[in-house]
């Protein structure tokens, strides 16, 4: 036989009618000698006619890649469940984009999904993919997949996208998500900071107005000026002379700094007899 080999398939039965099996058959063989090639032709049913792949569509990760749909078949890990392509608990966004030659760009549609199981994973897809927009190579769309866990389980959580394109057999293709932890929503974790941020908006509100209507009632009826007037600040200025106020007590079991200070205040107020006399010398004495 030869180095290579051809295989042509068609869809119905043999040309020549040989073969009339249900399921398929061979309707020729032939060897060509000079280009050392087989070339074999297979038939097999098809119930829909015309193509049956969308040539020219590709799903990736991003923008020019193709890592889930390259060409219109669905690449190997994410044709159906494989452990080792399922995204961690911890990823709750992916991203994927859709792109398709601009002369059959209009016969794609809108995504739909299918959960297996059904319960414990909320899947929601938004993003211009989701809502229909014309994925080119140009301009691609994207498809953002957000996933919450709301069930714990042992085992990843199916994610069955479809997309269809009118005339041709649809772009499927799975992805899964683990799930070992529950997750919560980003609307409810807002939604604390929303109720944490009007709390504390009315609290600064009515204490602005406490405050004010303080300084209104002291001023007006009180008659106090200035920082007196304020709410509280009797308590503050009390607060700050207790805390400011000299010590002027000794510590028990030190009574020699008594003595000594008494002793040099009666030195320095005594005047004694002969500085008296000098005195009185000097200046005369009335």
């Amino acid at each position: 036989m030869g180095r290579t080999a051809q295989v042509n398939i068609m869809c119905g039965r043999c040309s020549n009618k040989v073969c009339k099996d249900e399921h398929g058959c061979i309707c020729r063989v032939s060897y060509d000698e000079r280009m050392c090639r087989t070339v074999v032709e297979l038939a097999i049913p098809c119930p829909k006619r015309g193509p049956r792949v969308f040539k020219g569509f590709t799903v990736g990760f991003h923008p020019r890649s193709s890592e889930v749909v390259y060409n219109g078949l669905t690449q190997l890990g994410f044709e159906q469940l494989h452990h080792g392509f399922s995204f961690p608990s911890e990823q709750i966004h992916v991203s994927l984009y859709l792109s398709a030659m601009s002369s059959l760009a209009d016969l794609v549609g809108k995504p739909t999904i299918r959960v297996n199981p059904m319960k414990g994973l909320d899947v929601m897809l938004t993003g211009s993919g989701a809502n229909g927009a014309v994925p080119t190579a140009l301009s691609p769309t994207v498809l953002n997949v957000n996933w919450i866990c709301e069930i714990i389980r042992s085992n990843p959580y199916v994610v069955n996208v479809s997309i269809p394109v009118v005339g041709y057999d649809p772009i499927e293709f799975t992805l899964t998500k683990e799930c070992g932890y529950t997750q919560e929503k980003e609307s409810d974790s807002m939604r604390g900071w929303a109720t944490f941020g009007i709390i504390s908006c009315i609290f600064i509100v009515f204490s602005s107005l406490l405050c004010c209507g303080g300084f209104i009632y002291k001023s007006h009826v009180e008659h106090q000026d200035g920082l007196h007037a304020l709410p509280g600040m009797t308590t503050v200025s009390a607060f700050l002379d207790a805390v400011g106020r000299p010590r002027g007590y000794l510590r028990a079991g030190d009574p020699s700094g008594n003595h000594s200070s008494q002793a040099s205040w009666e030195n320095t107020s005594v005047t004694t007899p002969a500085a008296q006399r000098t005195n009185d010398g000097r200046y005369g004495r009335i």
